[in-house]
C-alpha cells in the first residue's frame, strides 16, 4: 500500500490502520468527556476509589490507542496523567484541587492534539511543556506552583520526553515466543509493528524465520513494560499465543536456567487493567452491567484500547462484547431519512389518487393503502428516533464551563440539570448548543451575584443555575433559570433610551425584558473578556428563530430570571395544516395554529389607512392577507376570502386570510434556501401528494411583519 497521508498513520501486517482512526478519535473524545465529568464531580476531600479507577481507565484507553497509531504527543501527556492518577488511586498521594485543575487542563490539551492529528497534522500543536512539568511536580508530591530545584525557564524549555509507554530508563532484553499458530508467518507482523512505531525498541528473529511446530521466537530490546507490549502484540496475535521471558546470554536462556536473572513478578491485575473477568476492579466482570457510553466497540480494540480485556484465557469463559449499539455515520442516517421522506411523499400521492377508487370494488387495494399509510408513519417515527439524542450531551458541557467562569468572576455557582433524558433531533442539538452556552454564561455573569452580595441579601453564598428540558406537545422546551438579581426594569428602560430605542413607560414587563434582544444592547457597566459588548442576545434570538423556535424571558427583580426556549422536535418532518389561496397551497406548522373561523368582510377594520385588524372576542388582531404578500394570481376576480386562521409565534398572534382549509397532514420539510434561494416569510417547502410544491410559512416572520 502507499504512504499514509495522515500524520501518525502507519501500516502494520498489511492492515491500513487509518481505517480505525475515526473509531479511535470518537472513542478518545468520549473517554475525555467522561473523564472531565468525573473530575468535575470529584470530591477532593473524600475521593471515591471507584471514580479514581474510572478516571485512570479513561486516560489509559486514550494512551493505548495513541501508542498504537504513533501519536507521540498524546501518548506522552496521557502517560504523565496515568502516573499521577495511579498514585492517587493507590493512595500514595492525596487528591487536591491543583491536581484536578492540571488534569482538566491536560484534557483540553489532549483535545487540541487529537484535533490536529484528525486534521492530518494541520495546525499548531498545543505547547504542553509547562503542563507536563506541573503534572510531574504533583507526582513528586510538590505543590503545582512550587518549582523544582532549578529555574522554571529551564524546566519549561526542557525537551519533551519520548512518547509511548516508556517505563524504565534502560532497555530490557526479552525472549518473545509466539505460537503455536496455524500460519506461523503471521508472527512476522510483529516485525512490521516495531518498524512503524518509533521508540518501541528493536526485534530480531532467533529462528532465522523458521518455525518449529508453528512456534516463532524473537529477541526484543525495549523500554516498554510487559503489559504495554502485550497490548500491542495482541492486536495481531491472540494473547494466549504470546509469551514473554527475560533474555540472558545465549539462545533460549530463560527462567530456571543456571544464572538466569530474577524474573519480574507477575503483573497484578489492578483496577486499571482488568485483563480477565474477575480481576479486582475489572471494568468487565462477568455479569456486571457496563454503561453503553463507556463500552468500547470491537473496532476500538483494534485501535489499542485494551484489547486484552476481550481475549479470554484458555478454558476461561468470558463475557461477550456488548453488541447493543452500532456506530453508524450521520450521512447514512440522513440518507435513510431522505428516503423515508420520499416514501411519505409517494404514499401521500397514492392516497390522493385513490380517493376516486370505488372501495367496494377494490377492497384489497383500499386495505393495502391503509396498511401502507400506517406502516409508513411507523417507519417514519422509527427512523426519526435514530437521530434523536438526549439533552444530556448538551448539558454535560456546562459544568466545566461554569467552573472556569465562576472562578474567573470570583463567584460560587452550582449547576442543577433536569430532564437530561429528553431527546431532540441531532441537527437541532448542534445548532442550539451555542445559544444555550451564551444564556448560561449570561446567567453566571449578569445574574448570579458575588458571595458577599448574596449573603448581604440573605441568600446563600452559592448561586444556582438550573437547566431544564421537557416535552410540551410537539415541541421541546429548554429553560435556563438562575436565582440571581433578575432584570431591573428601570435600568433596561434607561439603557434603551440612551441607545435611542422607543421605550415608553407604558411597555409591559415582557416587552421591557424583550429589549435585551435588540442588537448591541447590553446592561453591563463595563466591557470585560466575558461580556459587555452587546453581542450575544440578539444573535441568540436570531439563531433560535432560524430553527423555527421562540425565546421568552420571565424575571423577578432580586430573585432571578428564566429564559425559555421553545423548539420543534425535528426539522425534517412536521405536522402541518394546508390552506388554499387561489390555486396555491401553503403549509402552516400545526403547533402554531390556534383556531380558524369564517369572517364577514364588514368585521375587518382598517387602521391608519393601511393596517387591518379583526376583532376576535375581546381582542383585536392584525390581519395578514396571504394573497397580497405572495402576489397570488387570481382569475375568479369576484371571489372574496372569508376564512381566518389564527396563528401565534414569538408571543404574538395574527389572523391569516385564506380561501379554504385543505386539511392536516405530515409533510417532509425541504430546505428552500439550499435548493433555490431565501424567500421572505417562508421557512421551507414540501412536495404534496399531487406532486406540487407547497411553501411552509414562517409564522414568526409574519408576526414580526404585522408589528412593523
Amino acid at each position: 500500500m502507499g504512504d499514509m497521508s495522515r500524520e501518525g498513520g502507519h501500516l502494520a501486517a498489511g492492515i491500513d490502520l487509518s481505517q480505525f482512526f475515526q473509531v479511535f478519535f470518537e472513542e478518545a473524545g468520549e473517554n475525555l468527556e467522561n473523564m472531565e465529568q468525573m473530575l468535575l464531580a470529584l470530591d477532593v476531600g473524600n475521593a471515591d476509589d471507584e471514580t479514581l479507577n474510572a478516571i485512570f481507565r479513561c486516560a489509559h484507553s486514550v494512551k493505548g490507542g495513541a501508542a498504537t497509531f504513533g501519536f507521540a504527543d498524546v501518548a506522552e501527556l496521557t502517560h504523565e496523567m496515568e502516573t499521577l492518577l495511579d498514585k492517587l488511586r493507590r493512595h500514595e498521594l492525596e487528591p487536591a484541587t491543583e491536581m484536578v485543575d492540571a488534569l482538566l487542563a491536560a484534557g483540553d490539551a489532549l483535545r487540541g492534539q487529537l484535533a490536529r492529528h484528525q486534521a492530518g497534522g494541520a495546525g499548531v500543536a498545543p505547547d504542553t511543556r509547562v503542563l507536563l512539568a506541573t503534572i510531574r511536580r504533583l507526582v513528586d508530591g510538590q505543590d503545582a506552583a512550587a518549582p523544582r530545584p532549578g529555574t522554571p525557564a529551564q524546566e519549561s524549555a526542557a525537551p519533551m520526553r519520548a512518547a509511548g509507554p516508556v517505563q524504565p530508563a534502560t532497555a530490557r532484553q526479552l525472549e518473545l515466543t509466539v505460537g503455536p499458530l496455524p500460519d506461523p508467518s503471521v508472527a512476522d507482523n510483529l516485525l512490521d509493528l516495531f518498524k512503524e512505531i518509533t521508540d518501541l525498541g528493536t526485534i530480531e528473529p532467533l529462528d532465522a524465520g523458521q518455525s518449529a511446530d508453528g512456534v516463532r521466537r524473537f529477541k526484543v530490546s525495549t523500554t516498554s513494560s510487559d503489559n504495554d507490549l502485550l497490548d500491542l502484540f495482541t492486536f495481531h496475535v491472540a494473547r494466549e499465543h504470546v509469551r514473554l521471558a527475560p533474555f540472558g546470554p545465549g539462545y533460549g536462556f530463560h527462567e530456571g536456567a543456571p544464572g538466569a536473572p530474577q524474573p519480574e513478578p507477575a503483573p497484578v491485575a489492578d483496577p486499571g487493567y482488568g485483563f480477565f473477568d474477575d480481576a479486582p476492579g475489572s471494568p468487565r466482570r462477568a455479569g456486571a452491567a457496563v454503561p453503553v457510553a463507556a463500552t468500547p466497540t470491537a473496532a476500538s480494540y483494534a485501535a489499542g484500547s485494551r484489547p486484552a480485556a476481550t481475549r479470554p484465557e484458555a478454558g476461561r469463559p468470558s463475557a461477550a462484547p456488548d453488541q447493543s449499539t452500532l456506530r453508524v455515520s450521520v450521512e447514512k442516517v440522513d440518507q435513510l431519512i431522505n428516503l423515508v421522506g420520499e416514501l411519505v411523499i409517494t404514499q401521500a400521492m397514492l392516497a390522493q389518487n385513490s380517493k376516486d377508487v370505488d372501495s367496494a370494488q377494490h377492497q384489497h387495494l383500499t386495505a393495502g393503502l391503509a396498511d401502507l399509510e400506517r406502516n409508513t408513519r411507523d417507519l417514519q417515527e422509527a427512523v426519526m428516533s435514530i437521530r434523536m439524542i438526549p439533552m444530556s450531551l448538551v448539558f454535560n458541557r456546562f459544568p466545566r464551563m461554569l467552573r472556569d467562569l465562576a472562578g474567573k468572576l470570583g463567584k460560587k455557582v452550582e449547576l442543577v440539570t433536569q430532564g437530561e433524558a429528553t431527546e431532540l433531533d441531532k441537527g437541532l442539538v448542534e445548532k442550539i448548543t451555542d445559544p444555550l452556552t451564551h444564556l448560561v454564561r449570561n446567567s453566571c455573569d449578569h445574574g448570579i451575584e458575588t458571595p458577599d452580595e448574596r449573603l448581604a441579601k440573605g441568600k446563600p453564598a452559592h448561586g444556582t443555575i438550573t437547566l431544564v428540558a421537557s416535552h410540551q406537545g410537539g415541541s421541546i422546551v429548554i429553560e435556563v433559570r438562575d436565582d440571581g438579581k433578575g432584570l431591573d426594569r428601570a435600568k433596561l428602560l434607561a439603557k434603551a433610551r440612551e441607545r435611542g430605542l422607543d421605550a415608553p413607560d407604558s411597555l409591559t414587563d415582557a416587552e421591557v425584558y424583550g429589549l435585551i434582544f435588540a442588537p448591541g444592547f447590553s446592561t453591563a457597566d463595563q466591557v470585560t473578556d466575558v461580556s459587555g459588548r452587546g453581542v450575544g442576545m440578539d444573535v441568540v434570538k436570531k439563531n433560535i428563530a432560524a430553527l423555527n423556535g421562540t425565546v421568552e424571558i420571565d424575571s423577578a427583580e432580586g430573585y432571578g430570571m428564566t429564559v425559555r426556549v421553545r423548539l420543534p422536535l425535528t426539522l425534517a418532518i412536521m405536522d402541518g395544516m394546508s390552506v388554499g389561496v387561489g390555486d396555491e397551497v401553503y403549509i402552516l406548522p400545526l403547533g402554531s395554529v390556534v383556531e380558524s373561523f369564517q369572517v364577514r368582510a364588514d368585521t375587518i377594520k382598517t387602521i391608519g389607512g393601511r393596517g387591518r385588524v379583526v376583532q376576535v372576542r375581546d381582542e383585536y388582531m392584525p390581519v395578514v392577507d396571504l394573497e397580497r404578500i405572495f402576489d397570488v394570481p387570481r382569475f375568479d376576480f369576484e371571489h372574496v376570502s372569508n376564512i381566518m386562521v389564527i396563528v401565534e409565534a414569538e408571543g404574538g398572534r395574527v389572523a391569516l386570510l385564506v380561501d379554504e382549509l385543505l386539511g392536516q397532514q405530515q409533510v417532509v420539510v425541504k430546505n428552500l434556501e439550499a435548493n433555490y434561494r431565501k424567500v421572505d416569510d417562508v421557512s421551507g417547502a414540501t412536495i404534496m401528494g399531487d406532486g406540487r410544491v407547497a411553501l411552509i410559512l414562517d409564522i414568526g416572520s409574519l408576526v414580526r411583519r404585522s408589528r412593523g
